[in-house]
């Protein structure tokens, strides 16, 4: 009995949609957490969805910035958060767990654990060098032609802005988290890193604004993570931060994975 992860299918490339398909588990009680960004439009991400649903154990999942686009050619035009609570209860009848449900305990080896999938976005905490407001980020992130495409797509309906929806799925999560049992650890599923380090590689540095926020720098100690599962940055790797294993799992799109010497081999086991 496993506990496995993945994000960033991205299955409208032909390649990332095989991939999805060839996705099985290792033991028939596999679970299997997602990490967001399945797809850009609703109809593939049920189609995958209920693909894995009915192939694990149990199936958890939580929002990327890509499932919360409202594009031209999806056929459900909702935007911010009654597109994010269409598919929580669209993901619901498939009986796959959501943010907004009761954090399922995972009793395997090395159980158990409270599995917390995470919706928190980012509010542009993760600023260049030398900017100390989100304008002064954004400004330079314009300059450099460096903008997420959420700039265009994610809208933040009902809230202000993507920050300020933040704020509250911040205080929200918070409250569930700190009901939580203390004797049990937990492993924390989020599609955005909840700590900078992952992003002190990218490439483009202004990227980072669109990648987490600090206010949960401390939650891996403060509810007592056994791991930390996130995605979006297309890096898989392991970092340890205080003692506590923070894992990408994204597949991320074909011209990144398809050059490299070995291809992927699926879901990443994170317990045992």
């Amino acid at each position: 009995m496993s506990l496995l992860a993945i994000s960033d299918l991205h299955v409208r490339h032909e390649d990332n949609r095989a991939f999805t398909e060839s996705l099985r588990p290792r033991a028939d009680d596999d679970w299997l957490l997602v990490a967001g960004d399945v797809a850009e439009t609703t109809t593939d991400v049920l189609w995958a969805m209920e693909l894995l649903s009915k192939r694990f154990s149990t199936v958890v999942w939580v929002p990327g910035n890509h499932d919360l686009w409202t594009t031209p050619n999806d056929p459900v035009q909702l935007r911010g958060r009654e597109r994010y609570l269409y598919l929580v209860d669209s993901l619901r009848a498939l009986g796959v767990h959501t943010p907004e449900d009761p954090y399922p305990v995972w009793h395997g080896p090395e159980g158990p654990v409270a599995v917390a999938p995470l919706f928190v976005l980012y509010d542009h905490t993760f600023r260049p060098e030398g900017t100390r407001t989100k304008k002064e980020a954004l400004d330079v992130a314009y300059e450099a032609g460096v903008v997420c495409t959420d700039e265009y797509l994610l809208h933040p309906d009902p809230y202000p802005g993507r920050d300020a929806w933040c704020r509250s799925r911040l205080e929200y999560t918070r409250r569930r988290l700190d009901a939580l049992d203390p004797e049990v650890p937990t492993v924390l599923v989020n599609h955005y890193p909840l700590v900078r380090e992952p992003t002190r590689v990218l490439h483009y540095p202004e990227f980072a604004q669109w990648c987490g926020t600090e206010a949960t720098a401390d939650w891996h100690l403060r509810y007592r993570a056994r791991a930390v599962v996130y995605g979006h940055l297309h890096i898989p790797r392991t970092i340890t931060v205080d003692g506590v294993p923070h894992i990408e799992v994204s597949l991320g799109y074909p011209r990144e994975w398809g050059p490299r010497p070995h291809p992927p081999e699926g879901p990443r086991r994170i317990l045992p």
